[in-house]
């Protein structure tokens, strides 16, 4: 239980940087980010994500995974 603290502390550090979204609570992280309907498709050596077009924070999901893809590796 620690560890998934610890993930969704991180996620809206780094994910949820300058949107009200970084402040939210747990339930309504929940209730909003973690419930949006999606596909996990892997095809080509590749997993893929494919989220509801019509959710209502679909913006906010992708905009998070791509600052999360755009962090440097350190080292």
């Amino acid at each position: 239980m620690a560890l998934a603290v610890e993930i969704t502390a991180w996620m809206q550090m780094l994910a949820l940087n300058g949107h009200q979204a970084r402040r939210w609570e747990p339930k309504r992280l929940r209730l909003r980010l973690f419930t949006l309907p999606a596909t996990i498709a892997r095809t080509g050596r590749q997993v893929r994500l494919h989220l509801a077009t019509k959710a209502p924070w679909v913006d906010l999901v992708n905009e998070g995974v791509r600052r999360l893809r755009a962090l440097t590796v350190p080292g």
